[in-house]
């Protein structure tokens, strides 16, 4: 079986973030890297090649393998930003409803513009993200 390809590696952050195209998404990722730092203690490191994480857990993946993970994390994709929330939405339904504009998959919170989400709602939304990830695993944070 192949090798998680999305794994943390030595690869420079502020490079990363600094060859993001869009001015606009270039800046709403460092202040979403900011309210991260200030919540994990942590200093952001690459995962793969697109994503920007901050501390770690092991989980046992569909191949019943150990893998590694961010506690949160996020990409700056081209169309908009990618917030890693990793227990799901499902726990914090009461924020994700004063949240504003926003779509999500399984454990991604997309944004296009992060003036369409209340921050201070976002901030909770990462911080009890991080709770409830220490509840559930041994996280490195």
């Amino acid at each position: 079986m192949a090798e998680l390809k999305t794994q943390k590696n030595k690869a420079s952050v502020k490079q990363f973030v600094d060859s993001v195209a869009d001015d606009k998404r270039r800046s709403d990722c460092r202040a979403v890297m900011k309210v991260m730092a200030e919540i994990t203690g942590k200093r952001p490191k690459m995962w793969g090649s697109s994503l920007i994480g901050y501390g770690a857990y092991t989980y046992v993946n569909t191949t019943k393998k150990p893998a590694q993970w961010p506690v949160v994390a996020l990409s700056p994709r081209k169309n908009e930003l990618t917030v890693y929330i990793m227990p799901g939405f499902e726990p914090f339904q009461p924020l994700m409803d004063k949240l504003g504009k926003y779509r999500t998959g399984k454990s991604c919170l997309y944004i296009k513009k992060l003036e369409d989400v209340h921050m201070p709602t976002l901030k909770q939304l990462i911080k009890r993200s991080v709770a409830e990830m220490k509840r559930r695993y041994e996280v490195d944070l």
